[in-house]
């Protein structure tokens, strides 16, 4: 799915998606716990890459953490800026982040990748592997379940992953896992997270 398509999707419905999920109340509280253990042993700059409303990015930033968010939708960085002033924002896509080559500590992308089609994914992992310095960490969060499988997100076309197929496009694209992480809860679907660290040379690219 294209770059556009989404945009426009979540642009149209920005208002409403920021009144649902625009706060960390909306977030479980093993998910604040995991992002925040993660940042916490970076040292440098971190891009929230799909920051949306700017939650996590400010969450990031009053724990002290070097941090920018980087969204497809103006909207969605505009209310950022508005919700947490202090940190850094801007426009931008997955396929090519601002910032120089190997130059991140870390990079967060909650639930960001979860519209890139199968085939695109290994583009957006290649792309975080070439703006991560060697040894920096990524934390991915995703709807988990059949890997590549298409589903009817509320907003426009989203895709499952498993922890297991997204570990090895990972390792493909030049990481070592780290850790996994699962949750079933009631009434929602399955959640899986992967923390990965770019290794000493990158990846394949394509």
């Amino acid at each position: 799915m294209s770059s556009a398509v989404v945009r426009a999707a979540y642009s149209a419905r920005s208002a409403e998606y920021t009144s649902l999920f625009g706060s960390l109340s909306s977030t479980h509280p093993a998910d604040r716990e995991l992002v925040l253990s993660w940042a916490q042993e970076l040292s440098g700059k971190v891009i929230d890459a799909g920051c949306g409303p700017g939650q996590w990015t400010a969450f990031l930033h009053s724990a002290g953490v070097d941090v920018q968010g980087v969204d497809l939708v103006p909207d969605f960085i505009e209310t950022a800026k508005q919700f947490c002033p202090d940190a850094q924002f801007s426009v931008g896509s997955l396929e090519r982040l601002p910032t120089p080559d190997h130059s991140l500590a870390g990079i967060l992308a909650w639930y960001s990748l979860i519209h890139i089609s199968p085939a695109e994914i290994s583009r957006v992992l290649n792309e975080f592997a070439r703006c991560l310095k060697p040894g920096g960490s990524l934390l991915l969060g995703f709807f988990d379940g059949p890997a590549g499988e298409p589903f009817r997100h509320a907003v426009t076309r989203a895709y499952f992953w498993s922890a297991e197929e997204m570990s090895g496009l990972l390792q493909e694209a030049g990481f070592s896992i780290v850790g996994t992480h699962s949750r079933v809860d009631p009434g929602v679907r399955p959640h899986a997270a992967v923390v990965a660290k770019r290794g000493l040379t990158p990846g394949r690219v394509g």
